[in-house]
C-alpha cells in the first residue's frame, strides 16, 4: 500500500492530500529514510512523522485497504 494512503487509512494523518504534502516536504520517514508518498508500506516497517517540533514514531502491524474507525489502533503501535 502507498505510504500516503496508509497514513490516511490508519488515521495518523486526517486527509490523503495532507499526507501527500507532508511526504513532499520531507517530514515523513519510512525505516529512517525520507520517503515519498508513493513508497510501499509493509508490515514491520517504522514510520516517523514530524509535526512541528513533535515527532511521532510508529511500527506497522497491519496493512488493509479499508478499516473501520474502531480497528485503526490495531494497524500500528507507538514506539
Amino acid at each position: 500500500m502507498r505510504l500516503d494512503k496508509y497514513l490516511k487509512v490508519s488515521r495518523l494523518i486526517k486527509r490523503r492530500t495532507v499526507a501527500n504534502e507532508a511526504c513532499d516536504a520531507g517530514r515523513v520517514q519510512l525505516n529512517d529514510k525520507v520517503a515519498r508518498a508513493s513508497a510501499e508500506v509493509k508490515v514491520g516497517d517504522t514510520i516517523t512523522i514530524a509535526f512541528g517540533d513533535k515527532e511521532t514514531k510508529v511500527r506497522v502491524l497491519m496493512v488493509k485497504e479499508t478499516v473501520r474507525k474502531e480497528e485503526t489502533e490495531n494497524m500500528f503501535e507507538y514506539i
